[in-house]
């Protein structure tokens, strides 16, 4: 992820860094992602159960409770593991992991453990009771998917009225004393909706936007034709910038990322040198820190039935399970063969990616998409929009 308003508003500095000897386990979170002992942040879609019927669901979320979910017992043995691996977070995801019936008891272990606990959800189950529960146990964080207001965000959500019934959700964390934040998936349907969701943070005093590009797996397969032009996100990328930039110089300002296109890093520090912003060299710095993608080094997946993947969106290549073995057993597993490659991939990239000159800000991007779009698992990641020039070819 790259945080904009980090970045570019003049809010973090490679000293904040440093002070704490960049060990994961010293960093606050939100400097996690800049620590040089990556430990995986672990997307645990512990159901998947979804009351809603979202358009690009990575995960295929259905109505329906999934095939051989793990049990309390089985989820719990999992999580103290990979906190005695050191995994800084569990993101606990779905379908919606608010239909789970133990998630609240999941994530008070998880805590109790070390964890520091997130939640990623359509918000339309967090009444003010659901909302003092997870405060009670001391989740970090609330996650609530919106892709633009009413009649957009009720398109993609398949399901009418769950724009509203979130709003309520989002509102009832806020009451509740809990951090919320909302989570974004750019497309050619919702671009239009990124300002207004700019107007929404400020008029519902949410502190935290997450902008993702559309990765092409699950349902969100299907849209590939529905992804933003090179241009488009390019152009996407200034306006988020500009809008973050806006709040900041107001005196109001929001923690703004963007995720899942790790050129999004480079294309911001190209901006600044234009503009000879003063903390370009900073920011060049920082990127170095960061590290570009992490799939199958600093996030990892465990499903429902206990699949673990190289990251959320890599459903189709399963390097174990942990009902049959330990998560950090099968995380430092390099012998498998992915595993090993993603762990050191600049060797086995291809074309553009091989050769660019930022590949140790963006580590080659997603290899999910490359693999959906061209069929060749190492081939230049599709959606990179910077151009043969701005990568020194």
């Amino acid at each position: 992820m790259i945080s904009i308003s980090r970045l570019y508003c003049d809010t973090i500095h490679p000293s904040d860094l440093l002070r704490y000897g960049r060990k994961a386990g010293k960093l606050p979170s939100h400097l996690l992602h800049y620590s040089e002992d990556k430990k995986p942040v672990v997307v645990y879609n512990c159901t998947q159960r979804c009351n809603l019927k979202c358009v690009h669901c990575y995960s295929h979320s259905t109505g329906k409770i999934g095939e051989n979910e793990l049990t309390t017992a089985e989820a719990k043995t999992f999580i103290a593991d990979i906190a005695e691996f050191g995994s800084p977070v569990i993101l606990f995801s779905g379908g919606e992991p608010l239909s789970r019936p133990d998630v609240i008891e999941l994530i008070e272990f998880a805590v109790s453990k070390g964890l520091r606990a997130v939640l990623s959800t359509n918000g339309t189950l967090i009444t003010e009771e659901k909302a003092q529960q997870l405060k009670q146990v001391n989740l970090s964080y609330v996650g609530v998917s919106l892709d633009g207001l009413q009649e957009v965000n009720d398109a993609f959500r398949g399901v009418n009225g769950a724009f509203q019934k979130a709003l309520e959700g989002i509102r009832n964390c806020r009451q509740a004393g809990m951090k919320v934040g909302l989570r974004f998936t750019i497309n050619k349907r919702n671009a239009s909706e990124v300002e207004p969701i700019f107007r929404l943070l400020e008029e519902e005093e949410i502190p935290r936007v997450c902008f993702y590009h559309l990765v092409y797996s699950g349902r969100g397969s299907n849209l590939i034709d529905e992804d933003l032009s090179l241009e488009g996100s390019r152009q996407i990328v200034d306006q988020i910038i500009d809008l973050t930039d806006d709040l900041h110089k107001r005196g109001k300002p929001k923690e703004v990322l963007t995720v899942d296109n790790h050129c999004d890093g480079p294309y911001i520090y190209l901006r600044m040198v234009k503009e000879d912003h003063p903390r370009k060299d900073d920011v060049l710095q920082l990127l170095q820190y960061n590290g570009g993608n992490s799939s199958g080094i600093g996030i990892g997946c465990v499903s429902w039935d206990g699949t673990v993947y190289p990251d959320q969106f890599w459903r189709h290549y399963a390097l174990g399970n942990v009902r049959e073995r330990k998560f950090s057993d099968i995380w430092t597993d390099t012998s498998e063969p992915l595993m090993g490659k993603l762990k050191n991939r600049k060797p086995h990239l291809k074309g553009r990616c091989a050769q660019c000159k930022w590949l140790n800000i963006c580590n080659g991007n997603f290899r999910v998409r490359a693999e959906a779009k061209i069929g060749d698992l190492w081939a230049c990641d599709p959606a990179c929009y910077l151009t043969d020039e701005e990568i020194g070819l």
